[in-house]
């Protein structure tokens, strides 16, 4: 497991960890909650997916875990994905960050409003 802070954390890869926050899931199930999420306004390209999914294991935030469905019929292609305990921290900081960036948004007032007057 690589040692440090991770490096920093993307859009798509915060998506990612967050969608794995809520348990562990498959990249098609990752997209949809991602599209859920956002009203459709992201949606995440099976590349960018697979390319976020592969960067976040190599930075021991997601790794790959085992297929344990016995009700579901199994498929072999089908890859679940995890969080790490270091994943974990890594969502809850940016989380915390982003916490934070709209705390200020909303007091200079960018947040419930249609348009700000000059």
């Amino acid at each position: 497991m690589p040692k440090g802070n991770p490096p920093p954390i993307t859009p798509a890869a915060f998506q990612v960890l967050l969608a794995l926050a809520r348990g562990r899931a498959h990249g098609y199930g990752i997209m949809n909650f991602v599209s859920e999420l956002t009203d459709g306004s992201v949606q995440l390209s099976p590349g960018t997916l697979y390319r976020t999914l592969s960067r976040l294991a190599v930075d021991g935030l997601v790794e790959e875990a085992p297929d344990m469905s016995e009700d579901q019929p199994h498929d072999a292609r089908r890859r679940y994905y995890q969080l790490t305990a270091r994943g974990w921290e890594a969502a809850a900081r940016e989380a915390e960050l982003i916490r934070r960036l709209a705390g200020a948004a909303a007091e200079a007032g960018l947040l419930g409003r249609q348009e700000r007057s000059a």
